[in-house]
């Protein structure tokens, strides 16, 4: 009778596990789907802004430079921005994120940095990177940090600005990437050729150092909201294959529960006869 009451215990223990993992699931993809159709708008405006730089860029036929797509020629000193997530439940997200930062950290070592700092986001890569033991700057927000980054580009004080963080594929495939951010490079568009019969107001030099920053703010932003869409499905997949695995228990439990009551009414009968 012990054993029966410790299976049923366990059946009530799954039984509240898998409204856990449930719940959370559907969290996961209610959240994911807000996301997603965030990410579409974001990304159809910084196509069109694209497109807008790309014309300036042509137009002006490399005679007018924003000190941010100068690269640097020394390597002193390097920053990473390594995004991961702030709450753990999501597969080996977390993990994946950390072992991209390690990988980048040794091969911007033996590319010759002398100096790397450590920009975390999200809570899991904050406590990673205190583990490891890097030099780390944690007084910034996704909000401020595009400035900052600018701010130190410019000043000198970087030679090289990266962003790690996973890229969303699928509901099911995210992959953990590493961009460079600074020095900024535009991606080409595509557009066919335009005349650079332009005249610009206020001037181009004055539209380059406004329109570069913005654009590089833009591109930070992209990728916390892409590394958002995919810490929300990785979740949503966990929590998947985690209620998946809880009512595989819990079907292997009552299945042996019901073989030990039985069991358990058939030795009670035998008594019965055997003592009548």
């Amino acid at each position: 009778m012990a054993a029966l009451q410790d299976i049923k215990a366990r059946i009530a223990s799954v039984q509240s596990t898998l409204k856990i993992t449930s719940a959370m699931k559907m969290v996961a993809s209610a959240k994911l789907h807000k996301t997603q159709n965030e990410s579409l708008a974001f990304n159809e405006y910084s196509g069109r802004l694209s497109a807008m730089v790309s014309t300036l860029l042509t137009a002006t036929a490399g005679k007018v430079e924003s000190p941010l797509m100068c690269a640097h020629e020394g390597k002193g000193r390097a920053i990473v921005v390594a995004m991961a997530s702030d709450m753990s439940l999501c597969g080996a997200f977390n993990h994946n994120a950390v072992r991209l930062l390690e990988d980048t950290m040794k091969k911007l070592r033996e590319g010759g940095y002398e100096r790397i700092t450590v920009v975390p986001v999200g809570n899991k890569m904050v406590q990673a990177v205190a583990k490891l033991g890097y030099e780390v700057e944690n007084s910034l927000t996704p909000d401020n940090l595009g400035d900052y980054l600018i701010s130190e580009y410019v000043e000198g004080k970087a030679d090289e600005v990266l962003l790690l963080y996973h890229h969303f594929l699928s509901v099911g495939s995210q992959k953990p990437v590493a961009q460079q951010l600074l020095p900024f490079a535009f991606e080409e568009s595509g557009a066919s050729a335009v005349s650079d019969d332009y005249i610009f107001e206020p001037s181009a030099a004055e539209l380059m150092n406004s329109v570069v920053p913005y654009c590089v703010n833009t591109k930070v932003r992209a990728a916390v909201l892409d590394n958002t869409i995919s810490e929300h499905a990785a979740r949503m997949v966990a929590m998947q294959t985690a209620t998946d695995n809880a009512k595989e228990l819990l079907d292997e439990l009552k299945l042996t529960y019901n073989k030990r009551r039985q069991q358990a009414i058939t030795d009670e009968l035998a008594d019965i006869a055997s003592n009548s």
